[in-house]
Order: C-alpha cells, then structure tokens, then sequence
C-alpha cells in the first residue's frame, strides 16, 4: 500500500470507509463527491496503470476546482478561507494534493532504466490543479514548498515546452513562501535547462530567478538601523544563498548574452507566426488583473478610434483594428518580459561580480540598444505615476508600463554608479564634446573617458543621458518618476568629481530644472525633493560656473528664502547640498587669485550665506541634534558624515576649539548640558567601528569630499581623546557631573 497519502485520505484509499456511509457523509458535508473522485482517481493510478482512466477522474476534479480558482483571482485575491472554496479545501483534506505530487514524481522513483514517459495533458492538468490548490488553500503552498526533493523535480518539467508555463507559474507561487532560498546549483542540469530555453520561456524563468537572487527584504534597507545590519554581517559572514546563485548563473554560457538581446530586441522581432497561440498561453499565465485591465483599456480606446474614423459598419468589419489590436498586445506582452529581465540584470549589477557583470553588458551592447528603444517603446508615451516610490525588491502593484519605467531608470543607476562604463551613456559627438570642455578648461581628460570603447557607446543623434534629461525635464512636479529620474542622473556624477561632466549637464539647463522643481514648481514629495537634493549638490560640488547660474536663477531674497526652507524642512534630505555647499566655499576662498571666483564668492547668495560662522554652526547643532546611535540608518548616517566634514574643515584652519565650545554654549542655552556633546561622542565611536571595518569601502567618503581618508580618521581620533586637557577633544568641553559617556551602547 501507498503510505504518501495523510489524514482522511489514508482510511478511504485502504477501503476502510464503507462507500455508502462516505456518500451518505458527503451529502451532509457538502463535498460534492469530491472523495468518491479521489478514490477512484488512487484505484485508478497504480504503478503499472497506462494512467488514462485517472486522467479522465482528474478532469472531472479539475473543472470543480478551477472555478474556485477563477473567482479567487476575479475577487482581488481576497483572504482565502476554507468556507469560500470548499472543493479546494475538500479536496486537499482527502490527501488530493499528495496524490498528486506522488504521480508527477512516480516517473523519477522507478528503478527501471527506461523511465515512463507521462502524457503532457495529464502533467499540465495536475499542475493546473496544484496551482488552484495553492492559490485557495493557504497551506498548500507552504507544505508543497517543504519538500525540497518537488521544488527540484519541477524544474526538470520546464524542460517540456508544453508544461512550461503552468510549472512556471507554480514554481514561482511556491518560491515566494519558501522558508530558505532555494540554491540553484542543486537543480539538476541548470545549464542545459536554460539553454535549452526559447526566448519566451527564458523572459519567464527571470521571474523566478528574482526570486533566488535578491536578498530577503532589501527593498527597506536604507530604514535599517546600522547596529543591526552590522551585527547581521558579523553573524554571516559566508556569502548568502542569493550571492552563491548569482555566481551559478553568471557561469551559465550564454545566459548575460541572451539577456542582454531579450532587453533590446525590437517588439517587431518578439513576434512570429506563432503569436496567438503565445497569448493564449500568456493568458493561463496572467494572474495580474491589472495587465488584463490594460489590455482591455487598449483595446477599448483602439476600437472606439476606430469606430470615429467610420461609423459605417461594413468598413468597421475590415477596420484595422483587427490588425491593430494584437500590436497593443504585444508591446504590453514585450515590457512584461523586459520588466522581468532587467530587473535579475539590475540585480547582477548590484552585487559582488559587479565588475564581471559590467564587462559582459558593455560587450554585448546592452546601453546602445536600451537607447534604441528609448523613444518608440520605453518612453513611448507619457504615463501617470503619482504612486509611491518602489523599493528594490518590492512586488510592484503598478501597470507593466510603470514597472517597466522605474526598472530601466534602476537599471541605468546601477550601471553608471561610481563605474567607468557610465561613458557608454553617451554617444560619439558626446563624448568628444566633454573632451572639448576639459581642453577649453585646461585641465586633463578623466582617465575612463580616454579608456571608454567607442564601439561599444550610444549611437544615433542622442545617447540615453541625453534623452533622459529630455523626458525628466517634462515630468510633472509630483511625478515619482523624478525620483529615478534624478538618481539615475545622479549615480552619473557620482564618484570623483569631475568638471567637464558637470558642465555638460550645466549647458543642457539641468541647473535651471532642478531650481525650478525645488522652489517653483509647488512639488512637496520628499523622495524627490531629496533625489533633486542629492544631484544638485554633485551638479554643483567645486564647480564655481554651476555658483554663477544658481545666483543668476535666484535673483530675488523671496527665492533664495523659499531654497533655504526647502533645505531646512528636513536635514535629512538636504544635508548631502549642504556638505558640497560647504566643501565648495572651502575650495573657493583658497582660490583667490582666480578673478572668477573671487567674484562669484562676493556676488553669490548661497555662499555668502554659508560662509557665515553662525549659519555654518546652525547646520551643526541640528545634524547632531536629529541622530543617535540606535537610530542610525544607511539613509540619515550622512548627517553624521556632513557634521564631520564642517569640522575637519575648521581642524584645518586650527578653529576646532571655537566649533566645539560653541556646541557646549548651545547645550548651557538650552539647559541640556552635556546633551549634545555626549551624543556626538557616541556617535563618533560608532564612525569607528563602522568605517574602520575592513570591508567598509572609505573610497567613497574619500571622492566625494576629496578628504583624505587618513584626515578623516585622525580628526575622530583626536576628537575622541581622553586627555581632558586638550582642546580638541569632546570629553574636554563636558563638565564631570554631565560625563554620561555611554559605554555599554556599543558593547557586543
């Protein structure tokens, strides 16, 4: 006897319940004979049965289950409960769902050499019902998910064309309730499965590979505080399942090549004779009811402008809507694929074969032909996005067109971010004019730019950073579209600073554009306020043209007002403008002998204001003031580091005794001795441990402030001294009874 089966299911498969007492039972139950079915459906799939009996069972139990399923998905997925479906859960309780798993797997337990061959419509029919089963009973997907040795075999069914996509679509309900990430190496063959894919089905197996290449919950990492994530790291040290699987597909042959051709391949080239039959299958595939909805808004709009351009109905019969319709299709069809396959690239990007990663991308011309597609399918027209802005790896709720926006701008973030490759943004005639701004300045070209291929850069009249300015600067003001828009822009400039990159985003009015959106434009979201921020300060850092323009666009004392309540609404968005503000003004006023610059230091209302003592230490009280150690994250720990770039500046100019008294005077004003002095302390000791770690790259503090690093270290060190005599030191301006110098905070 079997012994796969479990609870109720045991004792009716054995014969132990008489069959009139079950019928008599399931009248009562309302089981709609679901038992009787299972039995006949166990009697008739014994090893050595040919199976097609069983199969005939398995459709009756099938059309039962499946319109649960339907209303399930029709209704918004609401919280499945047993009384809702009662077949499904029916169903599962008599042991249906075992059964199942036992006679997909059967083939792979026999010991004959010669495994049997299952008919395709019998394997596609058990996994449609599995999908139903998990889709209407909260548990099915778990309890399918524990067993390892299923999660592995359905794999090997993708190899078959005609199951692939009811495997698919199991496979990625079940990955996303796994307990433990499942490890891609343990699927047997991988390499061979995935070459043996189409382009279709490979546009779908990105799906479920997002799944087991991303670090659980990354999409809130910036919220996390840094004592945790620290104390994380410490804990796991080894690489994450997610990191070993990402080397397991980068050492598939082919896999970043075949990636790269489904991002940029053309919707002409997606589609062969064989289009309906793929809608078809796409159909069984969408659980999205918002992608129904836009195609049925399509094809609604599409019909009506048909019906306006003739009401008369025999030239409505051989309209081009007919023709037309499916063109809608497949564009929505082509992004839902891009979405899924830039995503697992955007993730690549991002991890620890970063430059492996970028090397194949640059070879296999992925930016040039991102760029091609820019105009006719990216940005092929103008879509509404006032919805909040999306996390790494947060399941998007939007439309395809949605998704697929902010995934590309992701994408090109990740790409361009402190990366020599960023160059391949633009094209020929761009790149040599970012060669004519360094000669006409007289200062040397950027090393990645000498060594940028040329045949591997944009072509056509724009490359993909200019036309993202161009869409940027049309986006409405509350747009979270700006949010990337400004990242991706940003991640450009990041790094060392470099003026001729500046300069070229300066004379296409990027300036202008974001002190519009910042003061004008009535834009009150903080996500892009603070991306607009951020790209300002790198826009503006060290570069005294950029100065010039800021002062000529804020030409009334109304204006600059409204620009420094934007900064002072919160620190934590603005404090990276206001490290570049203050680093400038320190490069600035050691550059007297330069006629330009002594004139725009005199003329400018940004720097005349920071190079005000009193304002520079306004800023310091309130970065110390709005952070602490326990609630320091990935996003509010510039503060800290914009606090200490005002004080390395003052160290330099032997004024740090005056900075540090003054935040002993504030604390005496505001009756808190000893307050902030004691955070600052606390704070500096976690710098140490923090950026002192031998993983903790120093090299970004380092380019971005063009600090030495070493100074930086030395600075918290002497500020941290315990010689209570010495005027450099914090413990210094504390007097005894306030010493609260929390020892234990920081302890493991």
């Amino acid at each position: 006897r079997r012994t796969k089966l479990s609870g109720a299911g045991i004792l009716y498969a054995a014969g132990l319940l008489p069959g009139g007492l079950l019928q008599e039972r399931d009248k009562r139950a309302k089981w709609h004979g679901i038992p009787t079915l299972l039995q006949k459906l166990y009697e008739s799939s014994h090893p050595n049965s040919d199976l097609s009996h069983a199969h005939s069972f398995l459709k009756v139990l099938s059309s039962q289950l499946s319109m649960e399923a339907m209303s399930f998905v029709t209704e918004d997925r609401k919280t499945a409960q047993e009384s809702t479906f009662p077949n499904t859960y029916t169903f599962d309780l008599f042991g249906g769902v075992d059964l199942l798993v036992e006679i997909l797997m059967r083939p792979t337990l026999t010991m004959q050499k010669k495994k049997p061959k299952m008919n395709d419509d019998l394997v596609k029919d058990c996994l449609s019902v599995l999908y139903n089963c998990c889709i209407c009973t909260e548990g099915v997907t778990k309890s399918l998910a524990a067993r390892d040795d299923f999660v592995l075999f359905l794999f090997t069914l993708m190899t078959n064309k005609k199951t692939f996509l009811q495997t698919a679509t199991l496979i990625e309900d079940i990955l996303g309730v796994k307990k433990e990430m499942i490890q891609l190496e343990g699927i047997p063959n991988l390499s061979g499965l995935v070459q043996s894919f189409d382009q279709q089905q490979l546009a779908n197996f990105c799906r479920i590979l997002s799944v087991t290449i991303s670090e659980p919950d990354v999409g809130n990492d910036d919220k996390h505080t840094l004592l945790a994530k620290n104390a994380q790291q410490k804990r796991n040290a080894s690489p994450s399942r997610a990191e070993v699987n990402q080397v397991t597909l980068l050492n598939i042959p082919g896999f970043i090549e075949r990636l790269c051709k489904l991002a940029t391949r053309k919707v002409s080239e997606a589609t062969g004779a064989n289009f309906l039959q793929e809608l078809e299958d796409w159909y069984t595939w969408l659980d999205n009811a918002l992608v129904l909805d836009a195609l049925m808004q399509m094809a609604t709009e599409e019909a009506e402008q048909s019906s306006t351009e003739s009401s008369d109905e025999s030239s409505l019969a051989t309209s081009p809507l007919r023709h037309r319709l499916p063109q809608s299709m497949k564009i929505v069809h082509e992004i839902m694929y891009k979405v899924e396959v830039l995503y697992v690239l955007c993730v690549l990007l991002m991890g620890r074969q970063r430059n492996q990663v970028h090397k194949m991308l640059a070879e296999f011309r992925l930016i040039p032909g991102l760029n091609n597609l820019f105009d006719k399918l990216i940005w092929r027209k103008y879509t509404a996005s006032n919805h909040v802005v999306h996390g790494q790896n947060e399941n998007c709720d939007c439309s395809p067109e949605i998704s697929f926006k902010i995934q590309f701008l992701r994408l090109l973030q990740s790409f361009s971010d402190h990366h020599e490759n960023k160059y391949l943004l633009l094209n020929s005639q761009e790149l040599n004019e970012l060669s004519a701004i360094s000669m006409k300045a007289n200062i040397p070209e950027v090393e990645a730019l000498v060594n940028t291929d040329r045949s591997l850069v944009c072509d056509g009249k724009k490359g993909l950073l200019t036309r993202l300015l161009t869409v940027m600067k049309r986006e409405p003001p509350d747009s979270s579209f700006r949010f990337w828009q400004a990242r991706a822009v940003e991640s450009f400039l990041r790094g060392a600073t470099s003026y001729a990159d500046q300069m070229f985003l300066l004379k296409r009015g990027l300036l202008e554009h974001i002190l519009f959106c910042i003061i004008d434009s009535g834009c009150t979201s903080r996500d892009v306020l603070q991306s607009y921020f951020d790209l300002l300060g790198e826009l503006m850092k060290f570069n005294i043209d950029a100065f010039k323009r800021f002062n000529k666009y804020v030409n009334t004392p109304e204006k600059f007002q409204t620009f420094l309540t934007q900064i002072n609404s919160s620190l934590v968005d603005s404090n990276m403008l206001v490290r570049c503000i203050v680093l400038s003004l320190d490069r600035f006023e050691s550059q007297t002998e330069d006629v330009k610059v002594v004139e725009v230091l005199s003329e400018c209302c940004l720097l005349s204001y920071m190079a005000r003592v009193e304002n520079r230490l306004s800023f310091l009280f309130r970065l110390i003031n709005i952070i602490n150690v326990q609630t320091l994250t990935q996003e509010n720990v510039s503060c800290l580091n914009t606090s200490l770039v005002i004080l390395m500046l003052a160290r330099r100019k032997a004024k740090l005794p005056f900075y540090l008294n003054a935040l002993r005077e504030k604390e005496y004003a505001e009756k808190y001795p000893g307050c902030l002095l004691n955070n600052f302390h606390n704070l500096l000791r976690f710098w140490q441990r923090h950026y002192l770690n031998k993983d903790k790259d120093s090299t970004c503090l380092e380019n971005s402030s063009c600090i030495p690093f070493s100074y930086w270290k030395e600075t918290v060190s002497v500020l941290l001294g315990s010689d209570r005599t010495s005027l450099c030191a914090i413990a210094s301006y504390i007097d005894e009874p306030f010493m609260d110098l929390d020892k234990d905070l920081l302890e493991d």
